[in-house]
């Protein structure tokens, strides 16, 4: 079992972290063996394990039973999972946290169904530990709001007039949604009011879509040895994210001779529209965008209870949202 060392900081958390692993490990019960391994090597394979975490922070403003946040938490994070599986499809990645994907060792049919599978976990959790309906109902919400952002994405490939807010649509549902539900679960389920958990859920989004906004921003400040194959590809198949979608507003006309090559882009392509980002401003322009976030999440963080979680909070959000790699 691999815990990102981030969580040496935080060792009741990184304890508690563990056990979540345990418990899915314990509930990924399916007879087909290689796929059960290529699941569990997956969840194992040292993820930052964020939004469970969130989930287990948000959920001590209240003394409550912690097998039952943990096993939600637990819930989260194998919902996450199934989303990566179906990702690295569509995708048609052949790694996933430093090992072979699934659908590049199984197949998409196996991919599929293994991502599936995972669902049904997530949603025998929920249905085992939730105290009511309502985070079951919230859970569907949200996977209802990252399927809308998944084919939001789809109908804006090669889009070379999407604008930011399309963008922030579609990482609110891809990214966002998963944060909030975790910040959401976290709260309500240890007995906070609807109110305190629905501000939760609000703190989860922006955190989720400054996460997101920052990961872009690296496809484009990494140094030339690691520039590479995720933003080319991401390009060539059309999907633009903040940085791109921000200098291409300031001069479309400079961008289309690459871009309109879809997937023929070849990688001096790539690395020319790389640097007409940077010269166009959509690296700083993506910066201030994430900065706006990363202040709304912080500044509603100070607004909670004081309590010793929020003083954790506050500096794992903020390491977080303000690091540089």
């Amino acid at each position: 079992m691999k815990i990102h060392p981030m969580w040496r900081e935080y060792p009741a958390l990184q304890t508690e972290l563990e056990q979540v692993l345990t418990l899915i490990d314990q509930n990924i019960t399916t007879n087909n063996v290689p796929v059960r391994d290529a699941i569990l090597d997956m969840i194992n394979a040292g993820g930052k394990m964020l939004r469970p975490a969130y989930c287990l922070l948000f959920s001590q403003f209240k003394q409550t039973d912690r097998h039952k946040i943990i096993a939600l938490a637990a819930a989260v994070e194998t919902l996450h999972t199934a989303t990566l599986i179906h990702d690295d499809i569509i995708d048609e990645s052949d790694m996933r946290r430093g090992l072979p994907s699934i659908q590049a060792t199984f197949g998409k049919d196996t991919a599929v169904y293994a991502g599936d599978y995972l669902f049904t976990v997530c949603f025998k959790l929920l249905a085992g530990y939730a105290s009511d309906l309502r985070s079951v109902q919230q859970d569907g919400k949200h996977m209802e709001a990252i399927l809308n952002g998944e084919l939001a994405q789809m109908s804006t490939r090669y889009n070379m007039a999407i604008t930011i807010d399309q963008y922030l649509n579609q990482v609110s549902g891809k990214t966002g949604q998963l944060f909030a539900l975790s910040t959401f679960l976290g709260a309500y389920e240890s007995g906070n009011s609807l109110r305190f958990a629905r501000n939760a859920q609000t703190i989860g989004l922006n955190i989720g879509v400054a996460f997101q906004l920052l990961d872009d921003i690296f496809d484009y400040t990494a140094s030339s040895s690691q520039f590479g194959k995720p933003v080319q590809e991401d390009m060539r198949q059309g999907v633009y994210s903040a940085p791109l979608i921000l200098a291409l507003r300031e001069a479309p006309d400079a961008f289309a001779p690459y871009l309109s090559k879809r997937l023929k882009m070849t990688d001096d392509d790539a690395k020319t529209v790389d640097q007409l980002v940077r010269d166009h401003g959509g690296v700083v322009k993506a910066q201030e965008l994430a900065k706006d976030y990363t202040d709304t999440a912080l500044t509603a963080i100070e607004k909670l209870p004081d309590m010793p979680v929020r003083a954790i909070l506050s500096q794992l959000t903020s390491s977080l949202l303000n690091r540089q790699s």
